[in-house]
């Protein structure tokens, strides 16, 4: 837009949302993308960035606020990239992520027939986190630090507490930081590639309150290993196992292949509901437990079991929503491609002492067809992929077995709409439930339920 230049400064009204929580301000259908407005707000702000279709401002100032505002209670709030919608009430969060839904659904897609539901929030939507990953770094006065990445850079945001995480968590970085200093631990830097210590990792069992330290190391040698360990169980009696993850691969993956058990157990364990899971060092495992049961359960309603069913889990990981859904089928068969994961699988069905699951390794397409020619059809499938969604040859054989009923979990809904379209040859997309699993972010995990036509 020529009249509009870098580093002007204007006042305008906030008109819409976009999906990372920014307002939207309009001169003449331009829009200008302002972080930390809401709607119905006139704010002042200056304009950082000019592009051909968009802008980018940062506020200044709120002249007229909206009712939904409050004060963010985290003191890191506007430096760290942690959060996105502090800045919120937590009923308007809720509301932006159902709006979200119905956008993508409703108007872009045109699924006007499928009910959304409203988003299933938390009563206490803080300190959910059962996972910290917390990178660590120097100070410029070569200090050790730790906390979260400032916004769309990896500059580290040294913090003490961080209200989305498990309480706990706080108490080990803390502490983390002091034993690095005196013990004379090295920090590894990313310019530098040198240096030991990467990243701490967290895991808490949110029932059993069983504690997992994973440090993530570049190299194997360690040679204050035996002294923070003796540290660190001193001041955390429930600590279940203390690791040591090998990163020596200079990219973002925070973890590595390999890990070693510097003491305790290989695995921590926690349940949902009344189903009990092992969970490793790399098991993928829902962030927020609380929330993870009533995504759970709506799955479950969606699935419509009665227990004569045979359920297929696509892209079943270390079994949880399998696992959650045998007590109610014939038999469930689990697919997923990390062998790993399979393990963790098996071992959890033991652990339930169930008798109605198959869990096996490999691509799910190449599977599914193995199964159908052995004469298993399911009646009801489970799908819960990555945030790119499903591969189209993958739907393509789901759309061969021609099950009664498609639930699928997703955690980007753009992805799970264009997957939607493909099904939708052969299914009805009836209803879409928002549940939200990360509180004051702009992320929104959705399960939604394919009747076949």
């Amino acid at each position: 837009m020529e009249t509009l230049k870098k580093n002007d400064v204007l006042t305008g009204q906030v008109v819409d949302l976009t999906h990372e929580g920014h307002g939207v301000v309009k001169i003449d259908r331009y829009p200008i993308f302002i972080p930390n407005t809401l709607i119905d707000e006139k704010i002042e702000y200056k304009v950082i960035k000019v592009k051909k279709n968009f802008a980018i401002g940062k506020l200044i100032k709120v002249i007229t606020e909206s009712d939904a505002r409050v004060e963010p209670p985290c003191i890191y709030y506007y430096k760290c990239g942690g959060c996105q919608l502090q800045h919120m009430s937590y009923q308007a969060q809720l509301n932006m992520k159902k709006e979200q839904v119905v956008n993508l659904f409703h108007r872009k897609a045109k699924f006007t027939n499928t009910v959304i539901k409203d988003t299933v929030g938390m009563e206490d939507p803080w300190r959910y986190r059962n996972k910290s990953q917390i990178p660590v770094g120097l100070s410029k006065d070569q200090q050790p630090i730790m906390g979260f990445y400032r916004q769309r850079s990896h500059d580290i945001i040294d913090m003490e507490s961080c209200l989305i995480q498990d309480q706990q968590h706080q108490q080990v970085m803390n502490d983390l930081k002091q034993l690095i200093s005196e013990l004379n631990i090295s920090v590894y830097n990313e310019k530098t590639k040198k240096g030991l210590l990467r990243h701490l990792v967290v895991r808490t069992g949110h029932y059993t309150n069983q504690l997992m330290i994973i440090l993530v190391t570049n190299g194997k040698a360690f040679k204050q290993a035996e002294s923070l360990v003796d540290a660190l169980v001193r001041k955390y009696p429930n600590v279940t196992s203390i690791k040591q993850n090998i990163n020596d691969a200079h990219s973002n993956v925070i973890m590595g292949p390999q890990s070693i058990t510097l003491y305790g157990e290989e695995e921590i364990e926690d349940q949902l509901s009344e189903v009990t899971f092992n969970i490793s060092d790399q098991s993928f495992y829902q962030i927020n437990s609380h929330q993870t049961e009533k995504l759970y359960q709506q799955a479950l309603d969606y699935a419509q079991l009665t227990g004569d069913e045979i359920v297929l889990d696509t892209y079943c990981g270390i079994g949880t929503i399998a696992i959650y859904m045998a007590e109610n089928a014939r038999h469930v068969y689990g697919v997923e491609v990390v062998p790993s994961a399979i393990n963790d699988a098996n071992q959890n069905a033991t652990k339930n002492q169930l008798e109605n699951t198959t869990f096996v390794c490999g691509k799910a397409e190449e599977v599914i067809l193995k199964w159908k020619a052995e004469g298993i059809r399911p009646d009801v499938v489970m799908v819960d992929p990555p945030r790119k969604g499903c591969d189209e040859t993958f739907l393509e054989t789901i759309l061969e077995l021609n099950p009664k009923r498609i639930v699928y979990i997703s955690c980007n809904p753009s992805t799970q709409q264009r997957d939607a379209h493909i099904l939708n040859h052969q299914y009805d997309l009836k209803e879409i439930t928002p549940v939200d699993m990360f509180p004051q972010t702009t992320h929104i995990e959705t399960v939604a339920l394919f009747e076949r036509k």
